[in-house]
This record gives C-alpha cells, sequence and structure tokens, in this order.
C-alpha cells in the first residue's frame, strides 16, 4: 500500500510558497528612476548642510539652545504621559516586531519572502549608517550638555542623528515602499511622513533630543529608503539563494532515490549439442528485467478470472502414457 509522508508545519509554509514561484503580477517593485534620484540627492544635500550647521554651531545651533530652555514638557505637562507612549512608535523593538508582522502575512499571501527581505535589508542599512553617524560625531543631549552655547561634538554621546526618528521613518515608510498600487503608497507615504516627524517633535518635547537631531534623524531615514531600489537587485538573488538552499535540505531529509545497479556481465557454459553440431553456449541465471512497483504498472488490468492457466514448467511426476484422461475414461458400474 502507497503511503504518503507527513508534512510537518515548515513544510506546508514552503508548499505554499512554492505555489507561486512566479512574482505576482500586482507586486510592484519601486525603481531607481530619475525622480528618485533627484529626491535622494536633495535629500544627501539637506543631511550635509545640517551636519555642516551644527558643526559650525551656526544659528541651528542657536535654536536648539532657545528650545531647550523653553521646556515644552513644563509648558505642556498635560500632555506628558501620553508622548510618553507615543515615542514608543519610533522604537525598533516594538515597532520592528509589528511590522515584521504584517510583512510576514504580506510573504504568505503572496508566496514570496521579498517583504521580509526588504524589511531586514532596511533595518540593516539604518544600523550601519545612522550607528556609525552617532559614534563618529559624538553629540551629547540636551540633559548632558556642559557649556552653553556649544554645539557639544566629539564627546562621547550617541544623539546625533535622532534614531527614533529615523527608525520612525524606516519602519513606517517600508510599509508605504512595500504597497501594491500608487494610491495605497501615496497615502501610507503621509501617514508615516506624520509619525515619524511627530515622534522627533516628541523627543525634543521630552528634552532627549535637539531639535537639529530630529531634522538629521528624518534625512537619514528617507536616505535608506530611497536608496533600497538599489537593493533590489542583491535582495532578488537571496531569495533565490534561499530557495536552492531548502530544495537540497528537503533532498537530504526526504532522501534521493537509489539508483539502478546496471545488469553485469553473465557467465556462460556450454551446453551439449547434437553428434556432429556445432556447441552452443547458453546464459546461466540469466537477469530478471527490473520490476516497476504495482501502484507504478501500466494498465489495463485484466481480471483473475480471464487470465489463461500457466502450466509450470519441470514437473516432477514421472508421464504415464497408459493413463486416460478423467473426462474421457468410463467409469466402472458397481455391482455389475
Amino acid at each position: 500500500m502507497r503511503t504518503e509522508r507527513n508534512l510537518t508545519r515548515l513544510d506546508r509554509v514552503f508548499a505554499r510558497l512554492d505555489r507561486e514561484p512566479e512574482r505576482p503580477a500586482g507586486l510592484d517593485v519601486p525603481r531607481m528612476s530619475r525622480h528618485r534620484i533627484v529626491l535622494f540627492s536633495a535629500t544627501l544635500a539637506f543631511y550635509l548642510a545640517i551636519v555642516v550647521a551644527v558643526l559650525a554651531t551656526s544659528w541651528l545651533v542657536r535654536f536648539d539652545w532657545q528650545v531647550m530652555f523653553f521646556r515644552p514638557y513644563q509648558q505642556w505637562p498635560e500632555i506628558h504621559a501620553f508622548l510618553d507612549y507615543w515615542v514608543v512608535l519610533g522604537q525598533r523593538g516594538p515597532t520592528a516586531v509589528m511590522v515584521a508582522a504584517w510583512l510576514g502575512w504580506r510573504s504568505w499571501r503572496q508566496h514570496t519572502i521579498r517583504p521580509l527581505l526588504t524589511f531586514g535589508a532596511a533595518l540593516l542599512l539604518l544600523n550601519l549608517t545612522v550607528g556609525a553617524a552617532k559614534i563618529g560625531m559624538g553629540r551629547l543631549g540636551p540633559h548632558y550638555a556642559t557649556t552653553i552655547g556649544a554645539n557639544e561634538m566629539w564627546l562621547g554621546g550617541d544623539i546625533f542623528p535622532s534614531g527614533h526618528t529615523a527608525n520612525a521613518v524606516v519602519t513606517w515608510g517600508i510599509l508605504a515602499y512595500m504597497a501594491s498600487t500608487p494610491r495605497t503608497r501615496r497615502y501610507l507615504s503621509a501617514l508615516s511622513a506624520v509619525v515619524s516627524l511627530s515622534v522627533g517633535l516628541t523627543t525634543v518635547y521630552l528634552g532627549t533630543h535637539w531639535l537639529s537631531d530630529v531634522l538629521l534623524g528624518w534625512a537619514a531615514g528617507l536616505l535608506v529608503l530611497l536608496a533600497l531600489p538599489w537593493v533590489e537587485p542583491l535582495l532578488t538573488r537571496v531569495e533565490g539563494w534561499i530557495f536552492d538552499l531548502r530544495e537540497l535540505w528537503r533532498d537530504r531529509r526526504i532522501g534521493v532515490a537509489a539508483p539502478v545497479a546496471p545488469v553485469p556481465n553473465v557467465p556462460t557454459q556450454p551446453v551439449a549439442a547434437p553428434a556432429g553440431g556445432p556447441q552452443v553456449r547458453e546464459p546461466v541465471g540469466a537477469a530478471r528485467p527490473a520490476r516497476a512497483p504495482a501502484y507504478l504498472a501500466p494498465g489495463p488490468h485484466t481480471p483473475r478470472s480471464e487470465r489463461s492457466p500457466v502450466t509450470p514448467a519441470g514437473s516432477r511426476r514421472p508421464p504415464h502414457s497408459e493413463r486416460a484422461s478423467r473426462a474421457t475414461s468410463p467409469r466402472p458400474v458397481a455391482g455389475g
């Protein structure tokens, strides 16, 4: 009887991904168009301008100090409790879990792991770029400032640019990046912009960041989103490599069918021939052809009642010429 292997949960997940091996038609992959390149260049110029303005201790640094002395958390204390929870939308841990769950569902529905790969690549770029800028410039926050009017650079801090703001831009902006229609992309882009800017201003309200930190964090997150189309070819290769690795792992787990061994050369022995005739050689133990399993045998199948009987060869019973057939011999009559 033929039995089927029980599929595990991981096998069922990959089986659903295999249902549609090609990229769905409705899944729009953003390209690095001319408009996007112009926007990327303008955002990069804005990023560099903020850095130069802070390094030069320009009017932007003076404005940072004015906002810090204004102390917004003392001016509007009634919204302090709400903003303590609102700023969580910029923390990487909770937001990454929520967005990854949504993108995982998208991957399940679209039979592709591209949404999760794109999100992972965006977070990796964010950690590399923002983390390097934070450590490299080492700016102190408002609560740890030492000199009034100074830019507080290279003093061992890690708040320039704002990680909350950049993370909010990337985490919520990736939903707009992965949108399947232009209309949805516009709506989600506006929503992510509002959330990221409000999270950044919340950090200014709480006194944990300068205003220039928020501006630079917003530019840093936007640069990551705009640069993602350059990473798309690499993500395509990584996706193919993951599926190839999955196939290799599955083949090793199930086991590859054993190859059919070739039929060896059969030795022969001489057979006695009639007097005066040539000697004939007959193969000994000729190998039978491989027989297919019963469930793979081709039809049609003849019922047992219609099959002709086959007399086995080489019977051990000696022949009796005098014995007549039972069907033709007369039966003796008892009692004469």
